[in-house]
């Protein structure tokens, strides 16, 4: 007669070798789903502007706007309705050649709860660069930095720029901007005319590139909570037509 010890190593043997054969019937689901919770649709760095033609209370519309469209429903269904039913976002500031800062790291956004934490974190952010030029150049290679070390893997890489003026600090943005699209980072920039009304042009010719670029456009600060919304909802989405 077999001792009990002998019938639990047997099954246990036979367990195991099933598990060998069909990975996917036993752990295989336990490691897809692992493998799922590094993934994304999209990792999106949201940079924005903090130069010294922004003022405190234009620094502040663009918290409120980021804070109001990560918390609405419409932004939640459209990360939903992805393949993967998430995005990675990080909050980047910056300003002159030598001033870009981390303001909020990188979080996996899949549910409410995930966008409700990092709004949060957004709405108490303080203002960290210092006040200078505008150097997008700058801020496009902090950016694609900050993308290559995320912690998720995405089917798409996004630097959503927020900027009110040209490239005057820091490398010429022609180079910088190829550089980025050859590492298949799309580059699309929200653009505040209230100084310079061709702006939007310049961002269309010189500075957005990648898969489906875009240039949202607005004329004043006032107007950036829905404009932030229709951008983010688009790369989320990741259309590529107007």
């Amino acid at each position: 007669m077999r001792g009990k010890g002998t019938d639990l190593t047997r099954r246990s043997t036979i367990f195991a070798m099933f598990g060998s054969l069909f990975p996917w019937s036993i752990g295989g689901g336990t490691r897809a789903r692992a493998q799922d919770s590094n993934r994304t649709d999209a990792n999106i760095v949201i940079a924005i502007d903090c130069s010294w033609s922004v003022n405190r209370f234009e620094f502040r519309l663009q918290l409120d706007g980021i804070v109001a469209t990560l918390q609405h429903p419409e932004i939640m269904a459209a990360i939903e309705g992805g393949n993967r039913k998430a995005i990675g976002v990080i909050l980047t500031q910056w300003s002159s050649e030598k001033s870009q800062v981390v303001a909020v790291p990188w979080t996996r956004i899949a549910n409410a709860a995930d966008a409700s934490l990092f709004a949060k974190m957004v709405d108490v952010a303080p203002r960290l660069p210092v006040e200078g030029g505008t150097s997008i150049s700058s801020a496009l290679i902090h950016g694609q930095k900050a993308l290559e070390h995320a912690p998720f893997r995405a089917d798409r890489n996004v630097i959503n720029l927020v900027v009110d003026g040209e490239n005057n600090s820091g490398e010429r943005i022609e180079p910088v901007r190829d550089r980025t699209i050859r590492r298949g980072t799309t580059i699309n920039a929200l653009g505040i005319l209230g100084q310079f009304y061709w702006l939007h042009h310049y961002l269309a010719n010189r500075v957005i590139g990648g898969s489906g670029a875009f240039v949202e456009q607005i004329d004043s600060y006032d107007d950036f909570a829905p404009a932030f919304h229709r951008k983010l909802l688009r790369e989320i989405n990741g259309q590529t037509l107007f």
